[in-house]
């Protein structure tokens, strides 16, 4: 497979720009809870925002408010939960009923972790994630788990990076995307959506169909995007010469 070219610099001029969270605006951490947010982030993000006149966005697996507070004083638009909440720049927040299955669900995973020593179980708004980073062996454990709640309850199973998530049905990162773009102040610009993980490839595919270009973030693998960054440092790196070739402060 061909490597992928790295974004021409120029890229977000007159775009819409859509970022994953975990392993592109911060590096995978061990727990969901120890992850660190470089110093230079929030004010990139403010800048890369007044530069595109608000049209950047979150979007995202964690929960709205944990990414609004981890990103502080940054105010964005947020589509938390792989977009089944979406939140404006102000924090206002639209969101389905979290059904009670989910209890059921989170009991359930607790019972696997209790036979699975370093498995952490991550209670979502309207989901539940399986974290085997720190216990690799239980990896296909809590995906037979996982399959078999899903169909129990009219779930998704979303699989990540050690991590293997039951959530809520009828929205994904793409989804998230296409309902973004509808908006006026996007609608008729070019979307760009920065990801690592194959949760995020179906935002690659919504914003390729609609003209727009993918950035996968780390190692070269089959994808829906069209260029590549190495690592969390390089998108940072790239925002910020961005931010510059747009031509704002």
């Amino acid at each position: 497979m061909d490597d992928l070219a790295p974004p021409p610099a120029d890229l977000l001029r007159d775009a819409s720009l859509f970022l994953d969270f975990d392993g592109t605006l911060v590096a995978i951490a061990e727990t969901p809870d120890a992850v660190e947010v470089a110093a230079r982030v929030p004010a990139l993000l403010e800048r890369l925002s007044r530069a595109l006149d608000g049209r950047v966005a979150i979007v995202t697996g964690r929960p709205v408010k944990e990414v609004r507070a981890l990103l502080a004083p940054a105010a964005l638009v947020v589509a938390g939960s792989h977009g089944l909440e979406m939140a404006d720049s102000a924090g206002t927040i639209e969101a389905p009923d979290r059904p009670a299955a989910l209890d059921t669900v989170l009991a359930a995973a607790h019972d696997l972790a209790r036979d699975h020593p370093g498995m952490l179980i991550e209670d979502k708004p309207f989901g539940v994630g399986l974290h085997y980073r720190r216990a690799p062996a239980a990896g296909a454990a809590a995906g037979a788990l996982a399959d078999d709640l899903a169909q129990a309850y009219g779930l998704i199973v979303q699989r990540g990076k050690m991590v293997v998530e039951l959530r809520l049905a009828g929205r994904d990162k793409g989804a998230a995307v296409e309902r973004l773009m509808a908006e006026p102040g996007r609608r008729a610009k070019r979307p760009v959506f920065m990801g690592d993980d194959v949760t995020d490839e179906a935002g690659f595919r919504a914003v390729r169909a609609m003209g727009g270009a993918g950035v996968l973030v780390g190692a070269l693998r089959d994808s829906d995007a069209v260029y590549r960054l190495d690592d969390v440092t390089a998108v940072l790196d790239w925002l910020d010469e961005a931010a510059r070739q747009i031509g704002r402060p």
